[in-house]
């Protein structure tokens, strides 16, 4: 596979869980996302280790680590080797979680078709063990709020995150227009995965919830990822958004 038709089959399969922003026309439909958050968690060939070879097929390099403990992520910063959107990867550490959760994870995990467990797509091609029940995610919330989203997503695109210096307007008149689209963002800089640096201005709109149908049938309306919007503090043409995003206390030294 090549890297455009992955970022391609990522973006689609991203507007097809949150429509809504897939109707957005706020900006040009060319522009392309500063960096694409992707959450995953470290098993089998789901992880970090398994998923970086593919990857880096497809012309991706990794240029930073981060741990955040408090959070049970690992998270590697992928460059491209053009000006496409660079992708964030977090990884959550499945042995952070306590055992009853972390039990109940890993079999939710191990029932996947091992066909869905192969490919260079295993990011953008959906959930692949099988829908938990309320009760399990319900738990699973409790324990971890991204633990409870991958039951329900599995490993694929959380939210895209756009640099709004590459738009005509401004962040303040940009999230005017999200909130008039009926996307408020969160209070405080977070975006429901990880820290951000203080470096950055940045503003996480919540997709509106949709009905999610759990294993035994319930019901229930969830929100599941949605868009950034970020801007620099201080102007500095010489760093991409990308790489100034995460906390730098957070990041790993490399041997």
């Amino acid at each position: 596979m090549q890297r455009e038709e992955f970022v391609q089959q990522l973006w689609l399969d991203y507007i097809h869980t949150h429509p809504d922003i897939g109707s957005l026309r706020l900006w040009p439909l060319s522009t392309t996302a500063e960096y694409l958050t992707l959450v995953t968690l470290n098993y089998g060939p789901f992880s970090i280790t398994a998923l970086s070879a593919p990857l880096a097929r497809m012309g991706y390099r990794s240029v930073g680590h981060y741990a955040m403990a408090d959070k049970g992520l690992l998270i590697h910063l992928m460059a491209p080797n053009d000006d496409s959107s660079w992708l964030v990867l977090a990884e959550l550490q499945m042995g952070t979680l306590s055992k009853i959760p972390r039990e109940a994870l890993t079999s939710l995990v191990h029932q996947s078709h091992p066909a869905d467990c192969k490919g260079q797509n295993l990011l953008c091609r959906g959930r692949p063990w099988p829908m938990p029940t309320w009760a399990l995610y319900q738990q699973l919330q409790n324990a971890h709020p991204l633990a409870a989203w991958l039951s329900v997503m599995g490993p694929r695109l959380h939210h895209a995150g756009f640099d709004c210096e590459r738009f005509s307007d401004s962040i303040d008149a940009i999230s005017q227009q999200l909130e008039s689209a009926g996307m408020p963002p969160l209070s405080g800089p977070q975006n429901g995965v990880f820290s951000v640096s203080s470096l950055l201005e940045h503003r996480f709109y919540p997709s509106t919830p949709r009905k999610v149908v759990f294993s035994e049938g319930d019901e229930h309306r969830l929100c599941l990822g949605g868009l950034a919007l970020t801007q620099k503090q201080l102007s500095d043409d010489h760093e991409r958004i990308a790489e100034i995003l995460l906390p730098f206390h957070t990041r790993c030294e490399m041997a």
